[in-house]
């Protein structure tokens, strides 16, 4: 962990340092994943079958059972939870597809001054992809964080591929998918999932975007494949930045901190705050809530290469400038009046306001997408919603005398460009 003192001499050398540093996977992957997609794109489904093999240690066989989770088992999975875990995602659900309902765009249809008709016409891709990872990282938040948007969007078929390591299905990912409406449930992963969903094989039938979290294959394989299918965004190490004063617990934030190094030791925890004891009480709690943790390893990894404490005279003055250089994946504001600092942070992937509003309730019940640009990609990028599942078409209607109107002008500018069938195509019209 890095301690930085604004008032230091060198502090901008190191800040600018820890803005760059990019914690992503290496340039192997690119040449691993490029092969891998080849194969599938060669082979089918004899190439998910190798791969599924090879690295789940899963045999994909003639029996479909072996390919494909029915909804029987979606169904049988939630059937089988606890009534606290069937409320837990029922009410995450429900807040989900609400808060995406709000998203959802209106057409539009009407005359300018010169009677031409013009507007545009929001409608849904017909099949979407999610991957959703296995093992140790499966989350059956992510699932409806993906899902339920397409669903709001009116996506026809959902589909979704998580690798089931030596056969095993994470059975809350399965009651997840009951929950948001599935359609398909394929045990494939990896880099050949995403190519399968892309470019379709014989048994899985190919979509038009692609969603969801993955490790640095899974990434790279979204970034090599866009363009072939639509992806909601490359992302990378999970992030978080709390700027808090004194007056919060220690514990709380250091719990804040430590949400979200325990998901990678590639994550990254910072803290700005104005008050070097205060830090310190901080650093203290974080070592020793670490070693209460389940995810202990992880989390101290993360916590010791790249978590990062800055000190500054004054939060509302200099926090919002850090924080737009940063844009971070997540904001936390613990202060009592967060308003004065949110409205100086331009880039962020969702901002959480307040002392009693931690990261965690995002990633689960607050409603608004998890799914959030990270690597400062907030600052040219927002997180998934109901757009990510939908495209604009937008239309176009003249009569005789519309184009009259305006015809002579687009002749005009065929002219200049040197197009003469554009020109001539509007003014054969014209009276």
């Amino acid at each position: 962990m890095r301690r930085l003192l604004a008032s230091d001499p060198d502090f901008e050398t190191k800040f600018a340092r820890i803005v760059n540093d990019r914690r992503e996977s290496d340039a192997n992957v690119a040449s691993d994943v490029r092969a891998i997609i080849g194969q599938v794109r060669q082979k089918g489904d004899d190439a998910l079958a190798e791969l599924t093999s090879r690295f789940d240690k899963h045999a994909l066989t003639a029996e479909l059972s072996s390919w494909r989770i029915g909804k029987d088992q979606c169904q049988a999975a939630y059937d089988f939870l606890d009534k606290d875990a069937k409320d837990a995602l029922e009410l995450a659900a429900t807040r989900i597809r609400a808060y995406h309902e709000g998203q959802l765009p209106e057409d539009r249809d009407y005359r300018d001054a010169q009677n031409v008709r013009l507007g545009a016409r929001w409608s849904a891709v017909e099949a979407a992809g999610m991957y959703v990872p296995g093992g140790r990282a499966a989350y059956p938040s992510s699932l409806l964080m993906n899902a339920i948007p397409a669903k709001v969007a009116g996506v026809e078929r959902l589909v979704v591929t998580t690798p089931t390591p030596k056969g095993e299905i994470n059975e809350l990912v399965l009651a997840a998918a009951h929950v948001a409406g599935v359609d398909e449930l394929w045990r494939v992963g990896g880099a050949q999932a995403i190519a399968a969903l892309a470019y379709g094989t014989a048994r899985i039938k190919p979509v038009d975007v692609i969603t969801g979290p993955g490790n640095a294959w899974v990434a790279e394989a979204k970034r090599q494949l866009f363009g072939v299918v639509g992806i909601d965004m490359v992302a990378g190490p999970s992030e978080i930045l709390v700027i808090a004063d004194n007056q919060n617990d220690p514990d709380w934030i250091a719990a804040d901190l430590l949400s979200q190094a325990e998901h990678d030791p590639s994550s990254q925890s910072i803290l700005i705050t104005d008050d070097t004891a205060y830090a310190a009480a901080v650093e203290d709690a974080v070592d020793v809530l670490l070693s209460q943790l389940d995810t202990q390893r992880t989390a101290t990894s993360s916590w010791d290469d790249h978590g990062v404490v800055i000190v500054v005279e004054d939060l509302v003055a200099e926090a919002p400038a850090l924080a737009n250089r940063l844009a971070a994946e997540h904001v936390q504001i613990a202060l009592d009046d967060p308003e004065a600092v949110f409205a100086g942070i331009r880039h962020a992937g969702s901002v959480f306001l307040g002392r009693h509003t931690p990261e965690a309730i995002g990633d689960y019940v607050a409603g608004p997408n998890h799914v959030l640009p990270t690597g400062r990609r907030a600052r040219f990028s927002s997180g998934l919603s109901v757009l990510d599942f939908m495209k604009r078409t937008s239309f176009i209607s003249l009569d005789e005398q519309a184009l009259a109107a305006i015809g002579p002008a687009a002749a005009a500018l065929a002219d200049i460009e040197g197009l003469p069938a554009h020109a001539r195509s509007v003014r054969v019209r014209l009276p």
